[in-house]
């Protein structure tokens, strides 16, 4: 089993277990998109590599210290703070709406459905959550994870990024790809390593 993505730190030395799954989010960017929007910024890692690709990116977090450090990175980003279930951002604003590592900060299921409202028709939705192991299925991964930390934190070293964590996260595996299939039909759902599941969904054209 390998970590089954290739690992992109935006060229800046960071390496961890969420920037490892960058690439799921940029590898989901449909051609021609024109906006994003990166939900749970924090410092502003993949809003930038958002924006090397699409011409308008917006990144909202609730935590301000996370986005005084992305603004003063810079980048070209929008970076707004405030919480994505409540911030007035319209229906359908986005060829691109992102998430990585926040789900699990919020109820699932209003946080998947308000992800897929900002999608615009043709647009995409990237997801990487964390949830809690609930089946023997999932232990291979727990396992490789357990073997394969230690040895790509020696080689790339370990960012630990300020922003707030919760662990454990409230939701288990089996659960949310429940809840992916249910509330986005049609979505490509991945179970990774390093402590990681994913779900890229397309919106269907109007």
């Amino acid at each position: 089993m390998s970590a089954d993505v290739r690992t992109d730190d935006g060229g800046r030395g960071r390496w961890n277990h969420n920037v490892h799954y960058h690439r799921v989010v940029l590898d989901a960017v449909p051609a021609g998109a024109r906006t994003a929007l990166d939900v749970g910024c924090g410092e502003g890692t993949l809003a930038r590599r958002l924006r090397e690709r699409v011409p308008e990116v917006t990144g909202v977090d609730l935590h301000g210290p996370s986005l005084a450090a992305a603004r003063a990175a810079g980048g070209d980003v929008a970076w707004v703070e405030g919480d994505v279930l409540t911030h007035p951002f319209a229906p359908a604003s986005f060829d691109v709406v992102a998430s990585v590592a926040t789900l699990h900060h919020q109820d699932a299921r209003a946080g998947l459905l308000r992800l897929a409202e900002l999608v615009r028709p043709g647009g995409r939705l990237a997801v990487v959550g964390l949830a809690r192991v609930s089946s023997p299925l999932d232990l291979p991964y727990e396992a490789a994870g357990l073997l394969m930390s230690p040895v790509a934190r020696r080689r790339r070293g370990y960012w630990e990024h300020p922003s707030p964590t919760v662990w454990p996260p409230p939701a288990t595996y089996a659960e949310m790809r429940a809840l992916v299939r249910e509330l986005l039909p049609g979505a490509r759902y991945r179970r990774h390593v390093y402590w990681r599941w994913s779900a890229v969904w397309t919106r269907p054209p109007a």
